[in-house]
C-alpha cells in the first residue's frame, strides 16, 4: 500500500516514514493528431510507422497475476476484463521484476525514471532516515514533491540539505515527464508519485508563493486538510503553447525544474484538483469512471480523495477525463485491492469476501474504462498501454476456512490473518545485551543507521550484525522457534544492490532481508509485552528479497507492440519500462538508462535500425542479470555478502577476505555494465549500430563476471 503502511506505522509503533524520484527527455520523430479538443500543439509521438496519439500509463499497488492461494484466482483473473485485453491485444511479461528494497515508492520512482535507486535518490522506501549533524538517524519521508528538498517529519529545515530525488552529481534527477513535453505534449499525473504535489507543507507554498490565498489555506489547521484536497495528487504538466494550461489562465503556474539537464524554461502546470478539475472538467466535478459519481474526499468534497482512495473507479475516471480534454499523456496510481481502506479496517486473505468485492469493483471499473475509451476512439490501435504493479507481495496469515475455498463461489474466512511484528530492539536486549544506539526504518527489509555513522568493519558494527543475525522468534503461525534474519547487506553490498545514493547521510549502515512473515521495528528495550505480535491491520509484507515479492508482472498494448499474449520469455525489471515506451515513442532522455528497450516485445518497424537481431536480446539478456538488483549478479553477491557478515572467523578473515572480493567484483560490474547501457543507448537512440562481435565481447564478459559472483556465493 502506498499510504497506509506509512502513517499507521509511523503512528502505533512509532517508526519513520519515506520519499521518492526521477527522468528527462527530448525529440520526437512522427506527429499525432489530437483527440476531442486535440492534445497540445505539435505532439509529436511514435517511432517509425507506429501512429500514437495517446499514451496510458498505469501502475497498481500490489496487484498479482500469480495466485496467492492456489484455490483462489489471482487479482487479474479476478479482473478479466483488463487481463483479456492484455493478452488478447498485446504482451503480459510476468517474468517481470522489482529493485530493491522492493517497495511502493522505491518501485514506482524507478518505473518512471528507467534508473535504480542509487540514481535517482530514493532506494530505500516508504521512508528512510538521514544522519545530522551529531550522527543521530532522523526519520525522512519518500513521497515529496520531485523538486523538494529532504521532507523531515518532524523538522521543517532539515540538517540534511540534498535533494529528495537526489542524482548521482548530487543535484535533482531529471524529472519524468519532460520527455513528453518537450516533444509538445501535455503530461496528465494521477497520484503519481512524487510528480504531483505531496505534502501540503512544504509543497504548496513553493508552488503558489508563501504569502498566497493557496499558503494559507494549506497553513489553515481547522479546515480538516481542505488543502490536500484541492493541491495534492493531481496535476498536469503542461507543453509550451498548451491549449490546456492556456484555459487555466493565472491558476497554471511555472513548472520550476532549476537542475533539468539542458535548462528548462518558459513550462508552466496545473497543480491541484482545484485548478485541473475545472480545465479537464468544465461542466462540473471530475466523475469516477462510470461517469455517475463525483469523485471527492472522505467529507464530499470534490477533488482529491487522498491516495489510499485512489481506486481503479477514480483513477480510470481521471485519466479517461484528461484524454478527453486533450491530454495525451496520461500516467496513474492505482490503490490496493486487500486492504480494507475504511477507517479501522483490516487487511483482507485471499478469498476474503471484502476482497474479492473489492477486485470485482476494479473489474468492473476496467470494463467501463475500455467501453469509454472506445467511443472516444482511443484503442490499441492508436494508444500506447503500459500497465504494471509496483510489486508482488507476501500474504501473512494462517489456513483459509472452510478447506478448499476459492472466494468467487465460496468465501474464504481467516482466524490466523496479520504480519508477525518483531520489536528488534526488545529480542537484542534480552537475547543478546546489545543496546547499541540506532535508527531503524520498520520493514520487512529494515534498514539500521548506527549512531555516529561507523565504518562498516568497526568492531561495533560486527557486534551489533553478529547480535542481528542471532536473533530468534517464536513464529505463532508455525509454533517454531527460528532465526528470521535471511540476508544482510552492508554499505558494500548495498552499492552492487543500487541501493546507496549519492547523499552519504541517507546511506544505512546495514539492510537486513528478514523472513517476509516479519515486519521489523524498534520498540521499547524488553518484551514485557511480547515482542513478537499479530496484529491484523496489515497482512501483505514487501520490501524484502523473496521470489513472491520481487516477481511482478508488467502488460504492453499498442501499435509498436507485439501480440505475445501470457510470456516468460524475457527477465526483464522495472528500469526497462521507460526506455521500452520511449524507444517505442520516438523519444529519448538526457541520461543513459539503467534498463534497456524490451526489444523481443517490439515490432521491428518500432524499432531503430540498430536495435534489431539476436545479438541485441542476447546483449539485454547478459546486462539485465549482471546489473539488476535480483539478477543473478545481485543474487550471488548478497548470499555471499550473507555468509561474510554473520561469519565469525580468526581475525574476522572472512569477512575481510569477501569484502575486498566484493569490492572489486562490484567495480568490474559497474564499468562492464556502464559499457553495456551505453552501448545500447547509443542504438537505440543515437542510431548507432551494435556490431555482433562487439555485443558477443560483451556478453563473454557479463557471463564471467557472473560466473566469479557465483563462485563467491558458494
Amino acid at each position: 500500500m502506498r499510504r497506509t503502511r506509512t502513517r499507521a506505522a509511523a503512528v502505533a509503533l512509532a517508526v519513520a516514514a519515506a520519499t521518492v524520484g526521477g527522468t528527462a527527455a527530448m525529440s520526437g520523430t512522427a506527429s499525432a493528431d489530437g483527440h476531442w479538443g486535440g492534445p497540445s500543439t505539435g505532439c509529436r509521438l511514435g517511432a517509425g510507422n507506429a501512429a500514437v496519439k495517446h499514451v496510458i500509463y498505469l501502475q497498481f499497488d500490489n496487484v498479482h497475476f500469480t495466485r496467492d492461494n492456489p484455490n483462489v484466482p489471482s487479482d487479474l483473473e479476478q479482473m478479466p476484463h483488463l487481463l483479456n485485453f492484455l493478452e488478447s491485444q498485446g504482451t503480459l511479461d510476468d517474468n517481470h521484476h522489482t529493485p530493491l528494497i522492493a517497495h511502493t515508492g522505491t518501485d514506482i520512482l524507478t518505473s518512471l525514471t528507467g534508473l535504480y535507486g542509487d540514481r535517482h535518490g530514493m532506494p530505500i522506501a516508504n521512508s528512510y532516515r538521514y544522519f545530522d549533524q551529531n550522527g543521530v538517524s532522523q526519520a525522512a519521508g519518500t513521497f515529496a514533491y520531485w523538486t523538494d528538498g529532504v521532507y523531515d517529519f518532524n523538522n521543517p529545515n532539515p540538517t540534511d540539505t540534498a535533494p529528495t530525488m537526489v542524482g548521482r552529481d548530487g543535484k535533482t534527477a531529471p524529472a519524468p515527464w519532460t520527455a513528453y513535453t518537450r516533444a509538445g505534449c501535455d503530461f496528465g499525473a494521477v497520484a503519481t508519485a512524487n510528480t504531483v504535489l505531496e505534502n501540503t507543507g512544504p509543497d504548496v507554498p513553493k508552488v503558489f508563493g508563501a504569502g498566497s490565498p493557496e499558503a494559507a489555506e494549506a497553513a489553515d489547521k481547522t479546515n480538516q486538510n481542505l488543502a490536500q484536497t484541492d493541491f495534492v495528487g493531481i496535476g498536469v504538466h503542461c507543453a509550451k503553447d498548451s491549449k490546456v494550461c492556456a484555459a487555466g489562465g493565472a491558476n497554471a503556474r511555472p513548472d520550476v525544474l532549476p537542475d533539468e539537464p539542458g535548462g528548462y524554461t518558459g513550462y508552466s502546470g496545473l497543480f491541484g484538483a482545484k485548478y485541473t478539475d475545472p480545465v479537464i472538467s468544465p461542466s462540473g466535478p471530475v466523475k469516477d469512471v462510470s461517469g455517475t459519481a463525483p469523485i471527492t474526499d472522505a467529507l464530499g468534497r470534490p477533488g482529491f480523495p487522498g491516495f489510499d482512495g485512489m481506486s481503479a473507479a477514480n483513477s480510470l475516471g481521471y485519466v479517461a477525463q484528461m484524454q478527453e480534454a486533450g491530454i495525451p499523456v496520461t500516467y496513474a496510481y492505482i490503490s490496493d485491492a486487500h486492504d480494507n481502506h475504511a477507517p479501522g479496517g483490516h487487511a483482507y486473505g485471499p478469498g476474503e469476501a471484502g476482497y474479492v468485492a473489492a477486485l470485482k469493483s476494479y473489474d468492473t471499473a476496467f470494463d467501463q474504462f475500455f467501453q469509454r475509451l472506445g467511443k472516444d476512439g482511443i484503442n490499441a490501435s492508436n494508444t500506447m498501454f503500459v500497465v504494471t504493479a509496483d510489486e508482488n507481495d507476501h500474504f501473512v496469515g494462517g489456513k483459509p476456512s472452510p478447506q478448499g475455498c476459492d472466494g468467487v463461489t465460496t468465501p474464504c474466512t481467516y482466524t490466523q490473518l496479520g504480519e508477525l511484528n518483531a520489536n528488534v530492539k526488545g529480542l537484542l536486549v534480552t537475547q543478546t545485551g546489545d543496546t547499541t544506539a540506532y535508527g531503524v526504518h520498520a520493514d520487512s527489509a529494515p534498514n539500521f543507521w548506527v549512531n555516529g555513522a561507523p565504518a562498516a568493519d568497526a568492531p561495533q558494527v560486527r557486534t551489533f550484525e553478529h547480535d542481528l543475525a542471532g536473533l530468534t522468534a517464536a513464529n505463532p503461525l508455525t509454533g517454531r522457534t527460528e532465526k528470521f534474519a535471511d540476508y544482510f547487506a552492508d554499505a558494500t553490498e548495498m552499492k552492487l544492490l543500487h541501493m546507496t545514493t549519492a547523499d552519504p547521510k541517507r546511506n544505512p549502515t546495514l539492510t537486513e532481508f528478514a523472513n517476509p512473515d516479519y515486519y521489523v521495528f524498534s520498540g521499547a528495550p524488553n518484551c514485557t509485552t511480547p515482542c513478537i505480535t499479530e496484529p491484523n491491520g496489515f497482512a501483505w509484507n514487501h520490501g524484502d528479497f523473496a521470489p513472491d515479492i520481487n516477481t511482478t508482472w508488467a502488460g504492453f498494448v499498442g501499435p509498436a507492440f507485439k501480440k505475445l499474449g501470457v510470456t516468460d520469455a524475457v527477465w526483464s525489471d522495472h528500469t526497462d519500462l521507460r526506455p521500452t515506451m520511449l524507444t517505442a515513442l520516438g523519444l529519448r532522455d538526457t541520461y543513459v538508462h539503467d534498463g534497456v528497450p524490451l526489444v523481443p516485445f517490439l515490432k521491428d518497424g518500432a524499432l531503430p535500425p540498430g536495435l534489431h537481431g539476436k545479438k541485441v536480446a542476447d546483449l539485454e539478456a547478459a546486462y539485465k542479470q549482471l546489473n539488476a538488483s535480483v539478477g543473478a549478479f545481485g543474487s550471488d553477491t548478497l548470499k555471499a555478502a550473507t555468509a561474510a557478515i554473520t561469519s565469525n572467523t580468526p581475525g574476522d578473515q572472512q569477512f575481510t577476505a569477501t569484502e575486498s572480493a566484493l569490492t572489486a567484483l562490484g567495480a568490474a560490474r559497474d564499468t562492464l555494465a556502464w559499457q553495456i547501457a551505453t552501448t545500447l543507448d547509443d542504438a537505440a537512440y543515437h542510431r548507432c549500430g551494435l556490431d555482433g562481435d562487439r555485443a558477443h565481447d560483451l556478453v563473454k564478459k557479463a557471463d564471467a563476471l557472473l560466473k566469479q559472483a557465483h563462485t563467491l556465493a558458494g
